[in-house]
């Protein structure tokens, strides 16, 4: 099984920031990514809805022989990873717990800010899997809905993203925020803005890379790291193709795509 590729999905394309940080991490690894685009996004979806396309995702990943799934979904993580685990014996990896670790690893952290989709906010995943974990912490919960429009524009750099920005984050700082969870697989594009707006002191934990530290860890763990030395083959698979997913992708991954596939769910 340690030849076997990894499994990844998400609504869309910010999962690919995931898998990105994975190819870093582990260029090794053969990786499928699902994007059902069909149907995104997730976070404006009912739980239950969230629940049966998650389940039908990872049953897409099982016909192509994965040995372990990436829920590279933070609305998905929130709502269907604990019906997953019960489900399928397979290793299903979410990224809310592998940013929350992080978040927590540094003992200091006292007020941690999270910055997500509505979805993921309205869920409180992050919030209780924080306060389960550290008794004290001061814990602010931000949506920020513009963020992944701008974003999937391509507006990283536009001022009317540092504007809108400077609105959402603004009153964290005024609270005192720490640590800022960046809640959302989009969000890692932004970083390099965040820290030209944020104070220097604020400790930024994003999903995209804490993840990847975690898939490594429980690779490692099961003797499922693949044990080749070239580099892995990424396949991307959407449940409806666009030009600008293509675009998109290519810039999520900082590099290009190749053959996008057409999925079939169900």
């Amino acid at each position: 099984m340690s030849s076997a590729p990894l499994g990844f999905f998400d609504s869309g394309v910010g999962g690919l920031t995931v898998v990105r940080a994975v190819q870093e991490l582990l260029p090794s690894e053969d990786i499928i990514y699902l994007g059902d685009t069909a149907r995104l996004p997730y976070g404006s979806k009912s739980p239950e809805t969230i629940r049966q396309f998650a389940d039908e995702d990872v049953r897409f990943l099982l016909s192509k022989e994965v040995k372990a799934i990436v829920v590279a979904c933070n609305t998905a993580t929130a709502h269907a990873l604990p019906t997953l685990h019960s489900k399928y014996r397979i290793p299903i990896i979410g990224v809310i717990e592998p940013g929350v670790e992080a978040a927590l690893s540094e003992p200091s952290a006292e007020r941690v800010g999270i910055i997500a989709t509505q979805g993921t906010i309205r869920s409180h995943a992050y919030q209780h899997a924080l306060a389960q974990r550290r008794t004290g912490l001061v814990i602010y919960g931000q949506a920020t809905p513009l963020l992944v429009p701008l974003i999937e524009e391509n507006w990283i750099e536009h001022p009317a993203t540092k504007l809108v920005l400077k609105t959402y984050l603004d009153p964290l700082v005024e609270k005192g925020i720490d640590t800022l969870m960046l809640a959302c697989t989009h969000y890692p594009l932004l970083i390099p803005v965040l820290k030209e707006l944020l104070p220097g002191d604020i400790r930024l934990v994003d999903s995209a890379t804490t993840c990847a530290e975690h898939l490594k860890r429980e690779l490692t763990r099961r003797e499922l790291l693949n044990p080749n030395i070239g580099p892995g083959i990424l396949s991307i698979h959407l449940t409806d193709f666009s030009e600008q997913f293509g675009e998109l992708a290519s810039h999520f991954l900082k590099k290009s795509t190749g053959r996008i596939q057409r999925a079939v769910l169900g």
